[in-house]
């Protein structure tokens, strides 16, 4: 399977629902996965992209904290799959010279991707499978991609959490 290299673009509102949205961008092309997640994850990756330390470590820190502790790296997270609208990914981990996949929500793969600063993947068959808002009838797949490829640096800001 083909994994494409992605990189977190912003983090914004969804205008229709309401409900944030991690905007993924292909690092060598112009491919763009939204993942609509959940408050607590939006502010988790949030606070690690605008480097707000806070005085005690949140979830992702802790789960970091423990890699570390336990000589373990992070050498990819992968969203891997799309079932019935949800996402699935998976957090790959080395310790002594072996591999093992953890099954995690993309949020929390991305947030401890962020703070470990290792690469993010999706398989090209989630981005082919991919419809953008599937949550909102309003707006057309068409009408939000252009909406989401047209965004600039200036509003991804604009719709801080």
């Amino acid at each position: 399977m083909m994994e494409i290299e992605m990189k977190i673009r912003g983090l914004m509102m969804d205008p229709v629902t309401n409900m944030p949205i991690v905007i993924l961008k292909d690092v060598n092309g112009n491919a763009i996965l939204p993942i609509w997640v959940g408050i607590y994850e939006a502010n988790a990756i949030a606070l690690e992209i605008e480097k707000v330390s806070t005085p005690r470590p949140m979830t992702h820190d802790l789960l970091k904290n423990v890699l570390v502790g336990l000589n373990a790296s992070v050498k990819k997270v992968v969203v891997n799959e799309l079932r019935d609208d949800t996402f699935f990914a998976l957090i790959w981990v080395e310790q002594d010279g072996q591999v093992i996949s953890i099954d995690s929500r993309p949020s929390d793969a991305l947030a401890l991707a962020l703070r470990l600063d290792c690469p993010i993947f999706v398989e090209e068959e989630v981005l082919k499978n991919s419809k953008l808002s599937a949550a909102s009838e309003k707006v057309t797949n068409e009408e939000l991609r252009k909406w989401l490829e047209n965004l600039s640096d200036e509003d991804l800001g604009r719709y801080k959490m």
